[in-house]
């Protein structure tokens, strides 16, 4: 891709500043299915307005276009708290709570210290698990140590490691730390008494389908003893990335459903006493992982209860036309690619 098009991709990235009014809005909120020691429960999920992640800005990874929801600048605390309070009006009581920032939760810059601590403070006594994602470089005892003591709970600490293989991370995710760096960080998460979590990414620019379903299965093997649970997250096309642009000149083409399938079979066995979950953003749709679209919802179904239940034994009996030419694009991919 040349210096111009990356110039385009890179302004498309990060919107202007934002008004104080509109700073006080979150970007979303939901609730959603998950599970909790072996039982289902639900999940209160909120996407916090804040300035994103800093690495947007100096390269940005290949397949994200979180920028576009942030503000364009730091949040102030008074700001982080007004859409905390907004969203907790809606907040039931769910267990699990998930709070992400289109970026680092503990890069100070994104959420202040002390905002941190009292959004933990906001759930204590009340939800059991919380969920937030950092990048490897912010996992400190100095902003892990205050979360745990003002939660209570148990704290899960999330990680976009993407993939194990150095040359993948660096080169097609785009990525600005290395394999090691977040494996060290899972394991400074662990060491500390709290739940470590890796998001591996299903398809990145420039591979195969079996390029990308054999990237997930090793990366779950090498990665297997640093986090307590895996994400598969197959790649979903985002507006101002370097995908986009690649999919919008016929180049890229999100993974298959059975892609998915396959990478979740193999690595059940790779996992050690991980859990391996997946749960695909805009599944079965144009812009993300889909198959034929007859067998889509059916497909995206088995591998929601697979991921809630951890039994895979279910996915071997899934089954459709449109397999049998997945499994003909596997064998015909490479040619093009030596060609």
């Amino acid at each position: 891709m040349g210096g111009s098009v990356a110039r385009v991709v890179a302004r498309d990235r990060r919107p202007d500043p934002a008004p104080p009014g509109s700073a006080r809005r979150y970007v979303n909120q939901w609730t959603e299915d998950e599970a909790l020691d072996g039982a289902r429960v639900r999940a209160f999920v909120l996407i916090l307005r804040t300035r994103g992640c800093y690495w947007a800005d100096v390269k940005g990874c290949s397949m994200c276009g979180y920028a576009r929801d942030t503000l364009g600048r730091s949040a102030t605390a008074a700001e982080i708290a007004a859409q905390v309070e907004s969203a907790l009006r809606d907040y039931r009581g769910e267990p699990y709570v998930k709070i992400y920032t289109s970026g680092s939760f503990l890069d100070d810059r994104e959420v202040d210290p002390g905002s941190r601590v009292a959004i933990a403070q906001a759930f204590h006594g009340r939800a059991r698990r919380l969920l937030f994602e950092t990048l490897p470089e912010f996992v400190r005892d100095d902003t892990l140590l205050p979360l745990r003591e003002a939660f209570g709970g148990e704290v899960e600490v999330a990680q976009g490691l993407e993939s194990t293989q150095p040359e993948v991370l660096n080169r097609l995710i785009n990525k600005g730390s290395t394999p090691a760096e977040y494996l060290a960080a899972g394991d400074r998460i662990r060491a500390l008494g709290l739940r470590a979590k890796a998001y591996l990414l299903l398809k990145p620019p420039y591979l195969t389908e079996a390029e990308a379903v054999e990237d997930v299965v090793r990366s779950v093997e090498v990665a297997a003893g640093h986090f307590d649970a895996f994400s598969i997250n197959p790649v979903h096309i985002q507006g101002g990335t370097v995908v986009e642009w690649l999919y919008q000149r016929g180049r890229y083409r999100p993974p298959w459903l059975w892609s998915l399938v396959s990478a979740m079979e193999r690595s059940a066995s790779l996992r050690g006493a991980a859990r391996l979950v997946t749960f695909p953003t805009a599944g079965g749709l144009p812009r993300g992982p889909h198959n034929c679209g007859s067998c889509d919802a059916r497909v995206l179904a088995a591998l929601e209860s697979a991921s809630l239940d951890q039994r895979f034994d279910g996915l071997a009996a899934l089954d459709c036309t449109c397999r049998a030419d997945w499994r003909a694009l596997g064998e015909l991919e490479p040619i093009g690619v030596e060609a």
